[in-house]
């Protein structure tokens, strides 16, 4: 049995290690602790002593500017400078209003660089100046206004010969990206997790015909999302995004991308907004079981593979989604999805800047209650009878905050909070959704037929 002191000790060392890992599909076995380990715990004495100061409250200070470093007004002049101090007064204020419009000219410049994007109405004198003898239609402006930011993405992968070793690289998926910013140096693009995943290399062909070796940023597998980054070359056009969260069941949406492959790099097809925020249940790891469940636009505009990644834009030729996934069984047609566009800016400026989202880590492995037999969950969880819902914990992190806490494995986890949780899904969605690094959440759970609750400081 351990002491307080050496608990403690023990988990710092190893939650160092652990620092803002995300238990990436909590089904992941991890190695199952001593159950000596976490007889005498006590969990509240434990969650009191992580109450430190976290490191942003010193950002947020030493971000704050002194009131007096403000600078102050000069003293008063005498009056035999006052004529001097006059024309000094009106050559100053000269300097500063050019220098304001220098600096304001920068800065539109830089704007540029970083969203170098047409007006429609400047799309459309183009269109229509080389097509006299056509009717421009809002479709034709929108597309030919977004289709230059969209682009193919290869996922090449390492293949090995017959004696074992890795040869060349090979075409293993190709997708669709979003070119969404530009800088002096790099252009980066939007797409879909699953489209670059287990990747070697990832190369992007643009609409100019272009290939380029671009390298991954951040990836997130519960969004489906992904960020790259390559030399920008002669890359100006990105993509403007549209506003979400406005979108009407009805709205035009124009798909853009690269179905079947780069062969068809560019491909457009058109519907309509059919509905707003659709939850989808998604099984990310492949084992029959869901594991999140995905909010996303609903079109019946035609997606098909290699769209993934690509862009869902309105008749403005605005970006309000990232074409992601659709229902393809035999008797289903123009049942696609798309991530919204506000959804995209919010993780894609947290992948940009840290290659990951900065979600809650608890350190838990999760099993839906349903699949345990009844008989089992009342001769081996000893579960009351009333209890119907629940998420077994299949294992705990050593040096995890839930250790910390006192949870134990085969504890099964009625509560986070006051909210109730029937299942693995809507623990990931309360915890991901409501908490973020250093909140501490109630745990209430059953282990050995009685019912507890402890904290737990994420």
């Amino acid at each position: 049995m351990r002491n307080d002191d050496d608990r403690r000790e023990n988990f710092d060392e190893k939650y160092r290690r652990r620092t803002h890992a995300l238990d990436e599909h909590d089904t992941v076995q991890f190695e199952k602790i001593d159950d000596d380990d976490l007889k005498d715990v006590d969990s509240h004495e434990h969650v009191e002593k992580k109450e430190e100061k976290l490191p942003h409250d010193d950002v947020n200070e030493a971000n704050e500017v002194p009131k007096e470093d403000t600078p102050k007004p000069r003293a008063k002049r005498e009056k035999s400078s006052f004529l001097p101090g006059l024309l000094a007064g009106i050559i100053g204020a000269i300097l500063v209003v050019s220098l304001y419009h220098f600096l304001s000219n920068d800065s539109n410049n830089a704007d540029e660089v970083v969203n170098n994007t047409k007006d429609t109405a400047e799309v459309r004198q183009e269109i229509e100046s080389k097509h006299e003898d056509k009717v421009i239609t809002d479709t034709i402006v929108a597309v030919e206004k977004a289709k230059p930011a969209v682009v193919s993405v290869i996922n090449l992968q390492s293949q090995t010969n017959l004696f074992g070793n890795e040869s060349s690289l090979a075409e293993a998926g190709t997708g669709s990206g979003v070119i969404y910013k530009t800088d002096d140096e790099y252009a980066y693009v939007i797409t879909n997790n699953h489209v670059i995943d287990k990747a070697t290399e990832v190369q992007v062909n643009t609409s100019e015909g272009d290939s380029v070796e671009a390298e991954i940023l951040g990836t997130d597998i519960w969004t489906d999302l992904a960020v790259l980054r390559m030399p920008k070359g002669n890359i100006t056009d990105v993509i403007e995004f549209g506003d979400s969260d406005k979108l009407l069941v009805g709205e035009e949406a124009i798909a853009i991308g690269s179905p079947l492959g780069d062969m068809f790099s560019g491909s457009v097809s058109r519907g309509i907004v059919s509905a707003l925020d659709r939850r989808v249940p998604v099984d990310i790891d492949g084992n029959g079981t869901d594991d999140w469940e995905a909010a996303v636009l609903q079109t019946d505009a035609a997606i098909n593979p290699g769209n993934s990644g690509g862009a869902l834009v309105n008749s403005k030729g605005e970006l309000i989604g990232i074409n992601s996934m659709k229902i393809g069984l035999e008797n289903v047609e123009g049942i696609g999805f798309a991530i919204p566009s506000n959804d995209v800016k919010a993780i894609v400026s947290e992948l940009e800047t840290g290659g990951e989202v900065d979600r809650p880590f608890i350190g838990v492995g999760l099993l839906d209650l349903y699949l345990i037999s009844t008989s089992d969950q009342r001769n081996y969880l000893k579960l009351p009878s009333n209890v119907k819902q629940g998420v077994v914990l299949s294992s705990i992190e050593p040096g995890s905050p839930a250790e910390y806490a006192g949870l134990e494995e085969l504890a099964v986890v009625t509560k986070l909070d006051d909210t109730e949780v029937n299942n693995a899904m809507e623990f990931r969605q309360y915890l991901y959704g409501n908490k973020k690094s250093g909140d501490t959440i109630t745990v209430t759970y059953y282990l050995d037929g009685r019912q507890y609750e402890t904290d737990v400081q994420l």
